[in-house]
């Protein structure tokens, strides 16, 4: 069935060279705790966010608006006059005392509160890129976001992360039994679209009474903005609490009780996968062959914890995404 909903898409970027936003860091990175992330590695710029607007523009023609959210950077490439983007300050959304932010946990957490976002939006951060062309269908059917619901374990350890992932699951089974789900929509728990791997994870993981995690693809995420609307409601403390961080904290939850909601509630069509997660290295030989042959729709490339050679790896992934992508969106001047 074609999709036919308004479908948006939220990006949201830093600038971390900007002095002014690093003066700001710098202040409040004083007062930060032990449990708090406040690494330079989370912010550094790759210098390749225009490729993720070209493979948008290239590969989902068809989305109705981005959302770029910042804290009032532009990039100076960027076209502000295209119709189709919405540049977006963080204070044009986030509540007052939530601010100033550098925790991508409060800005996705309130992307319920971004003005004229559509019911139905996908969540892009700027390390994923398009490669094929993909329909509307590929994210939404029937109002629902498409997903996978396959079984994972989440393992608690002081690793950053898998706290945060652990905090959360624990929250969806507060309020959803995983038996109980499985009784009333089997479909969603065993779905060929799910591949081999899917089939296999439901049968490692039946037997526990609660969920012990679900699998993240790492890629771009399809949400109701309902939904955020409803976990707000339910559970206003966590997410309230959440969002006074400064920092990413280990003790956050963060966009995946949005996605985990949605799996538990039901309110999702099981699709298959449509893209893959890679951590840079010092060898992206897979990477950029993964580009170069689009071996499936979307990618995401990502940098956390990657202590090499920055500069190379940045060289390397930015000229095969200029050779995938040698034209200029609209998003540029």
């Amino acid at each position: 069935m074609k999709e036919d909903k308004p479908i948006d898409i939220v990006i949201p970027w830093v600038d971390s060279s900007d002095p002014q936003w690093q003066a700001e860091k710098r202040k409040y990175q004083k007062d930060a705790n032990a449990e708090e992330d406040t690494r330079e590695i989370r912010f550094r710029n790759w210098d390749n966010l225009k490729y993720v607007f070209r493979s948008i523009e290239k590969c989902a023609p068809w989305v109705r608006k981005i959302h770029f959210v910042t804290c009032g950077q532009i990039p100076l490439w960027m076209n502000i006059n295209n119709p189709k983007l919405h540049l977006v300050n963080h204070k044009d959304y986030i509540p007052e005392q939530y601010l100033p932010t550098f925790s991508s946990h409060v800005i996705e957490l309130n992307m319920h509160r971004i003005p004229d976002l559509s019911e139905q939006f996908i969540y892009v951060n700027d390390d994923i890129f398009f490669l094929r062309n993909l329909k509307p269908e590929d994210f939404f059917r029937n109002g629902l976001p498409c997903d996978a619901n396959i079984s994972n374990l989440i393992i608690p350890s002081r690793v950053n992360f898998t706290p945060i992932v652990f905090k959360t699951v624990a929250y969806i089974n507060k309020h959803f039994s995983k038996r109980e789900n499985i009784k009333k929509r089997p479909w969603q728990f065993v779905n060929l679209k799910y591949g081999i791997s899917g089939l296999i994870s439901f049968i490692m993981f039946a037997r526990w009474e609660d969920y012990t995690g679900f699998y993240n693809h790492h890629v771009a995420n399809s949400y109701l903005k309902q939904t955020l609307i409803t976990v707000w409601k339910e559970e206003p403390e966590v997410l309230h609490e959440t969002s006074l961080h400064k920092f990413r904290d280990n003790n956050d939850v963060n966009q995946y009780i949005f996605r985990f909601w949605q799996l538990a509630s039901g309110m999702f069509y099981p699709n298959s996968i449509h893209g893959h997660y890679f951590k840079v290295s010092n060898d992206n030989k897979r990477i950029l062959e993964f580009i170069r042959k689009k071996k499936s729709r979307m990618i995401c490339v990502n940098d956390d914890d990657f202590m090499g050679d920055f500069e190379k790896a940045k060289k390397e992934i930015n000229l095969e995404l200029q050779r995938m992508f040698p034209e200029k969106s609209s998003y540029e001047i």
